[in-house]
């Protein structure tokens, strides 16, 4: 059964363009431990969110989980570990923040609950309402 995810990017440091281009990259940095807890629980054929933080603050894009946890190589230190994501597709209609907040039926969503946590949960039901206003089919 698939999970869903929502994962953080500041578009000035890695952005949507960069994912596209690279094509399977790894999502390393994570350096919060429920982050990293998230990160371990994906599976393969997951799919996230990926979310431009700080500059934009939308939902640009859906991510596929490609390979499962492994060590971070750009760690230096400590027990911290990264996946692989691959580009599906952009969202058709960016969904931003303020949409998000603006909709009651969001105000579980991890993202508004947990706002500096970079990697998080998305419940199927969520997940298919942000794809609606995406205007995109999951």
């Amino acid at each position: 059964m698939t999970q869903y995810w929502l994962v953080k990017s500041e578009p000035d440091a890695f952005s949507w363009q960069q994912q596209v281009k690279n094509g399977v990259e790894p999502w390393t940095g994570v350096r919060n431990h429920l982050a990293k807890k998230h990160l371990a629980a994906m599976r393969l054929g997951d799919k996230a969110f990926f979310y431009h933080s700080n500059i934009g603050r939308e939902i640009v894009g859906i991510v596929e989980v490609m390979r499962e946890a492994y060590p971070d190589p750009s760690a230096e230190s400590g027990d911290w570990v990264c996946v692989d994501m691959k580009a599906v597709k952009p969202l058709k209609t960016p969904v931003t923040l303020a949409m998000i907040k603006a909709d009651p039926r969001f105000k579980e969503l991890a993202l508004l609950k947990y706002s500096r946590l970079s990697v998080g949960p998305v419940s199927a039901e969520h997940w298919q309402m942000l794809c609606e206003m995406g205007g995109v089919d999951d």
